[in-house]
């Protein structure tokens, strides 16, 4: 009888304390009788795994631990768990190269789109090859085998048309609050006597006057150096000149200003250019050769633009230009017209002494 009490019931000291004084309570789990249809045995087997369950949450220390799930029953089967798959979108960089679109075509397309290609590059180069050959002169093509004359009316004007591109481009950029580099007079440097021809005789200088035409007044006015250097202010700066010839050099140069002189003798209102002349040049055997440019007033009013009078703090000299020069830093050195003695306004773009050889007339740099 103890030894049946002893299993069908679970005292308190069965159980190991927790530690915190209380004790775990129990049901005493009923006799069995010889009426009882079921047996107790299983009863107490079920109360036996569920205890042993609870034993098994205590820590080491003595502590209860958060519950866990029950294992399954034997002869249980537990039912199956859906997981469904979790798909994270990748943040993509803006600047991440992104891969190619893969495109089928039907090598048939394939084919086609090659020939059309094929031919399309054939007929644009001998389209290309045809132009070149009509825009060459006639001496150059006879070289090439081509006996045809292939000259047309329009050659000319399109080659002129692009040469006149770079001069529309210049014009556009041009500012008036542009300007070159000013430089000290520690990188001064050696400037050449690059004369358009023979350097003239001295002998002019003394009958030398600048004439005026053009004039808003309708005058012809015509003033020495006396007058210029007495009536006008002198402005010094140290600019390069630009040779198209592919050199420069740095100079000290000193003058009035061209805007000066614009102001105290006003062209005509609806002229836009000047033509800058020098009547004392003389071409490479002596003989004379007057030399003119043409500039648009827009630069004859840049402030850097100057009517020079002396050199490295001296008066000019004849190799350099005595006793007048144009200074245009901002155009290459066939602008800068040495001993100019005569500046007519117009309307229309004038002449230019190297533009009738095939060169650009605006040569900014």
């Amino acid at each position: 009888m103890n030894d049946e009490k002893k299993v069908n019931s679970l005292e308190p000291e069965h159980i190991p304390s927790t530690g915190t004084g209380s004790k775990l309570e129990t049901t005493p789990i009923p006799e069995a009788g010889l009426e009882d249809t079921n047996p107790a045995a299983p009863i107490a087997t079920e109360t036996l795994e569920a205890m042993d369950a609870i034993v098994q949450q205590l820590d080491a220390d003595g502590s209860l631990s958060s519950p866990v799930e029950p294992a399954p029953r034997t002869g249980e089967v537990a039912p199956p768990i859906a997981v469904e798959p979790v798909f994270v979108k990748k943040h993509q960089s803006f600047f991440e190269e992104r891969p190619l679109p893969e495109i089928e075509m039907a090598p048939r397309i394939i084919r086609y789109r090659t020939r059309r290609d094929v031919l399309a590059f054939g007929i644009g180069a001998a389209a290309a090859a045809a132009s070149a050959g009509v825009l060459l002169p006639q001496a150059t093509l006879g070289r090439m085998g081509v006996r045809q004359d292939v000259n047309s009316r329009g050659k000319e004007w399109l080659l002129n048309k692009a040469l006149r591109i770079d001069d529309d481009v210049g014009e556009a950029l041009y500012s008036r609050n542009r300007m070159v580099p000013i430089y000290t007079k520690s990188q001064i440097t050696t400037i050449k006597n690059n004369y358009n021809g023979a350097t003239p005789d001295p002998g002019y200088i003394s009958g030398w006057n600048l004439t005026l035409d053009g004039l808003a007044s309708g005058l012809r006015v015509s003033l020495d150096i006396r007058k210029l250097m007495n009536r006008f202010p002198i402005h010094e700066q140290i600019t390069r000149l630009v040779c198209v010839e592919g050199w420069s050099a740095i100079a000290w140069w000193a003058g009035l200003r061209f805007d000066d002189l614009l102001r105290a003798f006003p062209p005509i209102p609806q002229a836009k250019w000047a033509r800058i002349e020098s009547t004392v040049n003389l071409d490479a055997s002596g003989n004379p050769d007057p030399y003119f440019v043409s500039i648009d007033l827009a630069t004859a009013r840049h402030p850097q633009t100057l009517l020079v009078t002396h050199l490295s703090g001296q008066a000019l000299t004849v190799e350099h230009g005595a006793p007048l020069r144009l200074l245009v830093p901002i155009k290459l050195g066939l602008k800068n017209v040495k001993a100019v003695t005569r500046i007519t306004y117009s309307a229309e773009e004038p002449g230019d002494y190297w533009a009738r050889y095939g060169y650009s007339s605006y040569d900014g740099i």
